[in-house]
């Protein structure tokens, strides 16, 4: 086993950036993008939180704190949201306070990555409260459930009922949905409150302010009307 030097850690500069292993297939990348760009929003006021997409987390963990794992998509709290108002080449816990992500998500490809039994005792040991994996098309392949959350319960994690799944110390829930606004009606995961609604994209946003906009311009001319009827001219 390989002795770990806590005193003389590589630097972010020294390691290696993302991971350049192709993906499998596109659900990989536009899954978690989708949950990114809705933190974009939600989130949009605050700055301690940073989620990535396919990134190499580095931990002192493992075996070798130069071996990265590399989760599909991932949220850590508590840091910041722009490293040094810069960008992260790859997410380095001892550089981070050793905050590790609190929330770790993998897609199941046609080729299987140790989802079920490697990567969930690296985020084990790692501390991520919750590891999430969705498998929407081999869940029966792998005998599992299309979308499982697991939460780390005294260092093991135990696999939860429910959707959306409410995560309190994220103060997030997560579930599968069809966005309204893609006309490819592709089934995604989206982050939902805690009544379980889900929160809305910046389209739909977009999309209730014409609406609002729209029924305001519609009174306006109705009211215009009523007034030319009893002869009020629109400059009086």
């Amino acid at each position: 086993m390989m002795l770990i030097d806590l005193k003389h850690l590589p630097t972010s500069d020294e390691l290696l950036g993302s991971d350049d292993t192709p993906v499998d297939n596109e659900d990989q990348n536009f899954v978690p993008n989708v949950l990114l760009f809705l933190l974009e929003y939600i989130w949009k006021s605050r700055d301690d939180w940073f989620f990535a997409v396919d990134m190499g987390v580095y931990h002192t963990t493992g075996l070798n704190p130069k071996v990265p794992v590399v989760p599909d998509g991932f949220l850590s709290l508590g840091v910041e949201r722009r490293k040094g108002s810069g960008s992260r080449k790859s997410y380095v816990v001892w550089e981070e306070q050793d905050v590790a992500p609190i929330f770790t998500l993998e897609v199941v490809s046609q080729t299987p990555g140790g989802e079920y039994d490697e990567k969930l005792a690296i985020y084990s040991k790692l501390g991520v409260s919750y590891y999430v994996i969705y498998n929407p098309k081999f869940w029966q392949r792998d005998g599992h459930l299309p979308l499982e959350v697991y939460k780390l319960v005294e260092g093991n994690y135990q696999l939860q009922l429910g959707e959306p799944f409410w995560m309190p110390e994220i103060g997030l829930g997560v579930g599968r949905c069809v966005l309204p606004s893609d006309r490819l009606q592709r089934e995604v995961l989206s982050w939902f409150d805690e009544c379980g609604d889900r929160y809305l994209t910046t389209e739909e946003h977009a999309d209730i302010e014409r609406q609002r906009a729209d029924e305001a311009q519609r009174q306006v001319d109705l009211l215009l009307a009523r007034l030319r009827s009893l002869g009020v001219s629109n400059e009086e």
